[in-house]
């Protein structure tokens, strides 16, 4: 949104976000509040990964998806990678397998192991950190 758009978040969406992991990613806001989270702890790579493997799923160019696969392999899934997720051996050997000829689903299984991983740790985590608690806390002020 534009600084001139900008809406103020409620405090249903912000409650909303405890529904469920995936209703957190489904909302800007919840991304971002996340991710700033996610920075406070050092560990922002994994929702980076998560994002950059659902904008690559919407890439139509074959070009430009074997590109923007490479990229997202040397970037977040090779050993020593600049920003490397937390996946297991047979997870990242399977991911580097399908750099051979990457597709849309390439990345399916180590996305598929960072969610989980997301969402049984660092998600409970933010739900319960002080960052998510005072943004409640301010929407629900706004409201009185």
């Amino acid at each position: 949104m534009r600084t001139g758009q900008r809406r103020r978040l409620s405090t249903e969406e912000a409650t909303r976000w405890a529904d469920s992991f995936d209703v957190l990613l489904s909302h800007k806001c919840g991304v971002a509040a996340f991710r700033a989270f996610l920075k406070t702890e050092f560990s922002e790579e994994n929702l980076e990964f998560w994002l950059a493997c659902e904008e690559y799923k919407k890439t139509r160019s074959t070009a430009k998806l074997v590109s923007k696969a490479h990229r997202i392999f040397e970037e977040f899934v090779d050993v020593q990678a600049p920003r490397e997720v937390n996946i297991d051996f047979q997870t990242r050997e399977a991911t580097r397998k399908n750099m051979e000829e990457p597709s849309l689903t390439c990345f399916d299984q180590a996305q598929g192991k960072v969610h989980s991983l997301m969402e049984k740790d660092s998600y409970p985590r933010f739900l319960r950190s002080k960052m998510y608690l005072d943004l409640l806390s301010q929407s629900q002020r706004r409201l009185s």
